[in-house]
């Protein structure tokens, strides 16, 4: 059966095109996470959750509501730790306190804020972590 003359059929350059695009794709991946820094000394890079858009009632919230919230937070996503987090025995006796993967509670406003492509980023000191929470759903700053 051949192919409906609507139907225009693939060509070799066609799958070259489309190789590009991923392997662009990809390249493009590459250069965002490698704009993540690497936290330095006791130092941990945080990711900030987004915030709702809508209250519990279904209204939207307005962009200063947002930015408020998100700037406010006190939870956060651990993506990399510093080589000399946690180092300190005579501080951390009983070891770390969080490790990589960790949803954590710390202090609203801490930390060095950053934004990567709209997104909000913090690096916090090893000590202003204050809980480790399995989820931060519905933690918010009173």
């Amino acid at each position: 059966m051949g192919v409906p003359a609507e139907m225009p059929k693939k060509s070799k350059f066609t799958k070259v095109t489309d190789k590009r695009k991923i392997k662009e794709k990809e390249e493009d991946k590459q250069e965002v996470a490698s704009q993540l820094p690497e936290p330095k000394g006791y130092r941990i890079l945080i990711a900030l959750p987004s915030p709702e858009d809508k209250t519990s009632g279904g209204i939207y919230k307005t962009e200063t509501e947002l930015h408020t919230e998100e700037i406010a937070t006190v939870v956060g996503f651990v993506l990399k730790m510093g080589k000399d987090c946690y180092d300190d025995k005579k501080k951390f006796p009983s070891g770390a306190w969080c490790k990589e993967g960790d949803w954590i509670v710390f202090r609203a406003f801490t930390g060095t804020r950053l934004k990567i492509h709209g997104k909000e980023f913090r690096i916090i000191n090893d000590d202003n972590v204050e809980a480790v929470v399995e989820d931060p759903r519905g933690i918010e700053r009173v």
